[in-house]
């Protein structure tokens, strides 16, 4: 029992220094009393910025004993068609059941934008590049008022979500650290505007998505493979009833690169067979950690 416990142990110090280790980059907002992000942002109504002439939606997430002198991670969740930020951030699965997974203490502030509506909803329409103009007023506000690490801003999202944070890796390329793409796709949100700066790149999808067929995650993350510098790699898929595959690829050191696949529909919460818990927020978070 030892010996695997030191076996872990030094797993787990490898994975940590897998990455370069970045001096903090501290915000405007460290040091200071927040005036705008207080605990009570992450309830009913959240808080409203106006971006482009349109006032907009968003819910914060702050650690339960936030130090205005620590800079944190900035974590973005992104939610589907049809959904909201506060959908996103409520409950104690919120945010992607991130939260759950970091000791926020040390970990990470979480923050939940509103999309627009569009076609089949409040979704990422990102029309005329309007909701990426949103993420950067967002970052900028919340980076004048609470303490963050500016070499740590990540996105995550489901569907029409994940495809917005395809759009931001594409958009804001090296200003955000990585991204974790749950089941979306390049067809919707506009196309990728820049798309040539690398980002750390997590992505799952299930085979027999459809809604968004998995030719469209193969898309994204094939993008990111060239962005990354990844070494050519077949990306094996399950057969029915298998469990999910999941490829690491041999990449840039600063820009690691993984694509999972699993045999499902169109989910953020894939199980494998037999299995009572989704492998989704534990891989998002421990592709996220990696990164200090």
């Amino acid at each position: 029992m030892l010996s695997n416990f030191l076996g872990m142990s030094v797993a787990l110090l490898l994975l940590g220094a897998s990455q370069p280790l970045l001096a903090a980059k501290p915000s405007p907002g460290c040091g200071k009393a927040p005036k705008i992000i207080t605990p009570a942002a992450g309830s009913s109504p959240g808080l409203s910025i106006t971006s482009g002439g349109v006032k907009r939606q968003y819910f914060v997430k702050l650690p339960a004993n936030y130090d205005n002198t620590h800079p944190y991670r900035l974590i973005f969740a992104m939610h589907p068609v049809g959904g909201s930020g506060e959908q996103t951030s409520r409950g104690t699965g919120g945010y992607y059941n991130l939260p759950n997974l970091i000791n926020d203490t040390i970990g990470a502030i979480y923050v939940a934008p509103t999309g627009t509506s569009g076609p089949l909803g409040v979704g990422w329409w990102n029309n005329g590049g309007s909701d990426v103009t949103f993420v950067k007023d967002l970052i900028n506000e919340i980076e004048n008022d609470v303490c963050i690490d500016q070499n740590l801003r990540f996105s995550t999202g489901f569907s029409h979500g994940g495809a917005m944070s395809f759009i931001l890796a594409c958009a804001l390329g090296k200003e955000l650290r990585a991204v974790a793409v749950l089941s979306g796709s390049p067809q919707i949100s506009g196309q990728c505007p820049g798309g040539t700066e690398p980002v750390a790149w997590y992505s799952q999808h299930g085979t027999r998505d459809q809604v968004l067929p998995i030719a469209g995650g193969r898309q994204m993350r094939d993008r990111f493979l060239k962005n990354n510098g990844c070494a050519a790699k077949e990306a094996k898929e399950p057969a029915r009833g298998e469990k999910h595959i999941k490829t690491v690829y041999e990449c840039a050191k600063e820009y690691p690169t993984t694509f999972v696949a699993f045999d499902g529909d169109h989910t953020p919460s894939p199980r494998d067979p037999g299995a009572t818990s989704t492998f989704s927020d534990k891989y998002t978070w421990e592709f996220f950690s990696q990164f200090t």
